[in-house]
This record gives C-alpha cells, structure tokens and sequence, in this order.
C-alpha cells in the first residue's frame, strides 16, 4: 500500500506539475514577467495544489488504498493531503523558476558579452573609416600645393601617397599591426610632408629595434605624426623638429610623438581634435585601461609630446 501510494503522488505530481508548466507558458509566466501577473501565479499554483490533492485523495478512495481499520472521508484525507503534499507543488515551483532565472541570467550574460562586443566592432569600424579619408584629404592638398610649383616633386609626393595607401589598406582589417609596417608607413607620410615644407621640417627617429614587433593600432602612430605637424610645424614660422620614439619603459611600450611648438590657448582644439579623440577611442576599445594616453608641453625644450603607453604583448 506505502509503495502504491507513493507511484500514485509520483504520477500525479508529474501529471499536474506538466500541466502547471502548461499553464505558466500559456499565461506567459515565464521569467521575466510583469509584476502584476504576480497574482495570476498564485492563483494557478494553489490551483494545482487544491486539484493535485483533491484528485489524489479520489484516487485513494477509488483504488482503496488505505487502512480499512482506519477509514477516513474523502474530505479529511483532501485537508490532510494539502497539509502534507502540497509543499511538494511549491518546491517544484521554486526549482523552475530559479532554474530559469539562473538561465535568464546566463542568457543576458552572453547578449552582454555579445552586444559590448558588437559595439566595439562598429566603434573601431567608424574610426577606421574616420581616419584614412582624414589623412588622404591633407595629403592631396599637399600634393596640390606642388603641382604648379614643381612637378617632379608633385610626382614624388604622387609616388608617397601611393605608398601610404597601399599600407593602409592592407592593414584596414586589422585590429592591430606590427611596429615596423606602421613606422614605414610614417616615414613615408613624413618624406611626403618634407617635401611641402623643404628645411622647416626636420625629422628624427629614436626607436629601440627590440620593439618593432610589437602590435599597435593601424594608422595610430601616423594620426599623431600628422597631428604634430598640422598644431606645431605648420604654425613655426622657422618650422621644428618631428621626433619618433619607441621603447620599452616600466613593463610598457611607450610610443612619443615630439614636435617644437607650444600648447598656449590652443590646448582645447588639440586635446578635442579628431586625431586625439581617436585615439584615445581606439586605446579604450582596444586595451581598456591597460593603455593610456597623455599629452603634454615640454617648456623647457619649447615642444609638445604625445606619449601612448601599450600593454607588452609576446610576439612568437
């Protein structure tokens, strides 16, 4: 008899407990749901455990399934069934809404993951395409200012140009490139720009050979390259100096772009220029706070320097 009863709550409980799925699914009761469908979900669990216990005491009843020496009314053995084995309704409850919170919460998790990453992936898509039309639209107006003035150098600067823009595309879908393609790249955009301004531009270039390995973002280090020149060198009545550094300091990698000149009241429309904003972006979407940007004046040598701090990365 123990062992009839008990296949005969197990039955029923899976019977019942399906048909509250049903009904959970149907009123849309799933998590997450309206606080005010609260009710509803009361009603239709005490439901199934007035109809869960009613059913088995009938079915009790109807098998006789019980003591005949202690033969109780149907009734009795209902109040006495939602006593006892209606907690059973409420903890099958509990463990389907807490399982499915669990994978709400997992699910969201993974759209977090996805979205953040997706967002990122425009992001870097819209500065990308920022930044090429950015560097072509000053190099062809230095082209431009040649053509009549001297051809052969127009042609020269022509041939640059070429150069840049087959780096650039190259490298357009990538998140980060070596060193070396970007500093060939610069090289390329600076003998492009000396040839605009002759000996008011002077260049230098201090680069530890140990880091021209190291990944960097494409076109970063020419968008601060271009960035000293159109806020320092232009603005030189006797032009200055571009200096390229690249090393490792502290457990970092330090890119500094150095060019004569001065910040003065200017600091706003250097700090919020394209450039400077792009790259700061970029650093975000790319490093998070592993990398870090700054830009200062340097008063006594009269120059400004933007220094990119990148995390160290092993390169095979």
């Amino acid at each position: 008899m123990f062992y009839s009863r008990l296949f005969l709550n197990i039955g029923s409980g899976l019977i019942f407990t399906h048909l509250l799925r049903y009904f959970i699914i149907k009123f849309d009761l799933k998590p997450p749901f309206h606080k005010q469908k609260w009710g509803q979900l009361a009603i239709l669990i005490l439901l199934t455990c007035v109809l869960y216990n009613y059913a088995n005491s009938q079915l009790v009843e109807w098998m006789h399934l019980f003591d005949p020496t202690k033969k109780i009314s149907v009734l009795k053995r209902f109040w006495s069934n939602v006593l006892f084995d209606s907690p059973l309704i409420f903890i099958w409850s509990s463990i389907y809404f807490i399982w499915h919170y669990v994978e709400l919460g997992r699910k969201t998790e993974v759209q977090k993951v996805k979205l953040e990453s997706l967002v990122k992936e425009l992001e870097l898509k819209t500065i990308k395409s920022h930044i090429n039309p950015h560097f072509i639209f000053n190099a062809l107006n230095s082209i431009r200012a040649l053509v009549d003035e001297n051809p052969d150098r127009a042609r020269t600067a022509i041939t640059e140009l070429s150069n840049i823009l087959r780096s650039s595309m190259q490298t357009e879908k990538l998140e980060l490139a070596p060193l070396e393609k970007e500093l060939s790249i610069v090289k390329d955009y600076l003998a492009l720009e000396h040839i605009r301004f002759e000996d008011r531009l002077r260049i230098e270039y201090d680069i530890d050979e140990d880091t021209m390995d190291q990944p960097v973002p494409p076109m970063m280090l020419q968008t601060l390259v271009e960035n000293a020149i159109k806020h320092g060198i232009s603005k030189q009545k006797e032009g200055g100096i571009v200096r390229v550094i690249s090393v490792f300091t502290n457990d970092h990698h330090e890119l500094i772009v150095q060019n004569t000149g001065h910040l003065n009241g200017a600091v706003e429309d250097v700090i919020d220029g394209f450039g400077i904003n792009s790259t700061r972006n970029r650093l975000k979407i790319l490093f998070g706070t592993k990398a870090s940007f700054e830009i200062r004046e340097l008063k006594d040598k009269e120059m400004v320097e933007a220094i990119v701090k990148l995390p160290l990365k092993e390169v095979n």
